[in-house]
């Protein structure tokens, strides 16, 4: 009788441990398609409900925009009491096990004030004690969301196996939420990576003028295509002719705002007194010759892109104003009196070092600040040497077609082209291939022709000054001990003329290059050569050094 009585008191235990251990497996099995976390907690919850009466599972979660805790997965709920099912932090029962991270246990939801009722009326329950069990889903030692059950008090399973199987699968569940975070992240993140590089595809620079395959030219790119979207300002660097103003284009052709105008505006090429006119525009009769008014380039720009080209070149009286335009994006024309709102982006461009001109007292630092949000430096054309036969090719297609001439390159051009130092960058490159084209005979570019350009090209340097020193004396091939110049008289701005390789020149390269340690860069400067020519007759000479 002992034994019988033992055994129909064991049963239902022995009972319910196995539903248990069925829930787990099942939850387990679950965790592994978190890829769809609606279905994987739809079914725990519904399992929970089959298998151990804990029922109208629900699981909240705070809203990303209002933080309120909302019914995210339910099971035995309407959409009606899921929408109902909102709480602020602390608010409620499920508010407070939110916000302490703590269980909460209400055997009887009639005799507990705290208990809301909100989302399912009590008139929908059974008509006896009902309780209410919430546990906090937890990561990281956080509360990240609660989830809840209701059941009936009289059943004989005791509350705390309830608790202790609600916070292992409460526990599960977070790993679901939190595996299924992972994967939109990665998959965002993939998606936006796919969206870049579709976006690389589909609008390489070369669609706009802008050419090349070095790592110095990809880098710009790749950058550009970062921050095109973004609203923040732009500040261009770099010499002459390497490309700043198609670089800004190329932003706004590729920015959301390329549906509006791109205004282009040179600081530099209008004279002081007419810029601020230009820029910000003027009433009627505001100065002297105002017989009408006239909108500014910035308000013109409304909607899309102002390039400032030269920015260095601004007048201090002016950099001012650009600074209000960039602080509280708005513009008052001369002789106006209200302001004018303005939705524009600036994108501005510097050959100078404007930090040099910061210290120097000629540009403001705030206004530096504000434009120097995105630097982008266009790389000289030296310094993507690998770009000059693209490059190349293309000027030669582009002006054979436009004079009507049909031209063929020798063997050697290309390696002079790219021995060149290239001072005016791809400005000065597209100029002498179109003189080439123009002083070609019989068809065809060869390399006399274009060692006389470039001889001529040579003469001209953009660091001319009024006290220029000579140039210092190459070391010849018998002089040995004879003593190298020194370093402050190297100045890199003295170059010779552009000159073909000779043989004849191997033993004195050989000796500059000895007299200064190996040092090539200092060995160039004492030879009147840029460190790219001396490199270009060494290759050209086979002379090896190390």
């Amino acid at each position: 009788m002992t034994l019988e009585t033992s055994t129909e008191h064991a049963s239902p235990d022995l009972a319910t441990r196995e539903q248990e251990i069925t829930l787990l497996l099942e939850v387990a099995k679950l965790m592994g398609r978190s890829g769809d976390p609606d279905a994987a907690i739809y079914r725990i919850l519904g399992m929970m409900s089959q298998l151990l009466g804990l029922n109208r599972g629900r699981v909240l979660l705070p809203d990303p925009d209002s933080g309120q805790l909302r019914i995210r997965h339910a099971y035995g709920l309407t959409d009606a009491e899921r929408a109902r099912g909102s709480y602020s932090l602390g608010e409620g029962v499920t508010g407070r096990v939110m916000k302490t991270g703590q269980i909460a246990l209400i055997q009887d939801i009639d005799n507990e004030p705290e208990y809301l009722a909100r989302a399912i009326d009590r008139s929908t329950l059974p008509q006896e004690t009902v309780a209410y069990i919430a546990v906090p889903i937890v990561q990281d030692e956080h509360a990240i969301g609660v989830l809840g059950v209701h059941r009936l008090r009289r059943r004989t399973r005791q509350f705390q196996d309830d608790l202790n199987l609600l916070r292992v699968v409460a526990s599960m569940i977070g790993q679901v939420l939190r595996i299924h975070q992972l994967i939109a992240e990665r998959t965002a993140e993939l998606v936006s990576e796919n969206r870049y590089l579709k976006s690389a595809l589909d609008t390489q620079g070369g669609q706009y003028g802008i050419l090349g395959e070095s790592p110095a030219l990809r880098h710009v790119l790749k950058q550009v295509h970062r921050i095109a979207d973004t609203q923040a300002t732009v500040l261009v660097t770099g010499a002459s002719g390497t490309g700043k103003e198609k670089i800004a284009r190329m932003i706004h052709r590729i920015s959301q705002r390329n549906a509006k105008p791109f205004i282009s505006i040179n600081c530099a090429a209008i004279p002081a007194d007419l810029l601020e006119s230009e820029l910000f525009g003027h009433e009627k009769g505001a100065f002297t010759g105002a017989s009408s008014a006239k909108v500014g380039k910035i308000a013109l720009a409304d909607g899309g892109t102002l390039f400032l080209d030269e920015i260095g070149d601004m007048p201090e009286a002016l950099q001012s104003k650009i600074l209000r335009v960039l602080q509280e994006r708005v513009v008052q024309p001369i002789g106006g009196n209200r302001d004018l709102p303005v939705d524009v982006r600036i994108i501005a461009a510097t050959h100078q070092n404007l930090q040099a001109a910061v210290n120097a007292g000629h540009f403001r630092l705030d206004l530096f600040y504000r434009l120097n949000v995105i630097p982008l430096h266009m790389p000289a054309l030296r310094d993507r040497s690998s770009d000059i036969r693209l490059l190349t090719r293309h000027f030669l297609d582009r002006y054979t077609h436009l004079h009507g001439w049909n031209v063929v390159v020798d063997d050697g051009v290309l390696e002079r082209l790219e021995g060149f130092d290239w001072p005016g960058n791809i400005r000065q490159l597209e100029n002498v291939l179109e003189r080439a084209v123009l002083l070609s005979t019989d068809g065809r570019i060869g390399t006399p022709l274009i060692d006389e350009i470039l001889h001529e090209e040579s003469r001209i340097s953009p660091f001319e000054s009024e006290t220029r020193s000579p140039p210092a004396e190459a070391p010849s091939a018998g002089t040995t001990g004879q003593t190298m110049p020194s370093s402050s008289a190297m100045r890199t701005d003295i170059v010779r003329p552009y000159q073909r390789v000779n043989a004849s020149e191997a033993e004195r390269l050989k000796q500059a290059i000895v007299q200064t340690g190996g040092n090539k860069t200092r060995a160039a400067m004492a030879l009147g050569l840029t460190p790219r020519q001396l490199r270009y007759r060494l290759k050209k000479l086979g002379i090896e050094t190390t």
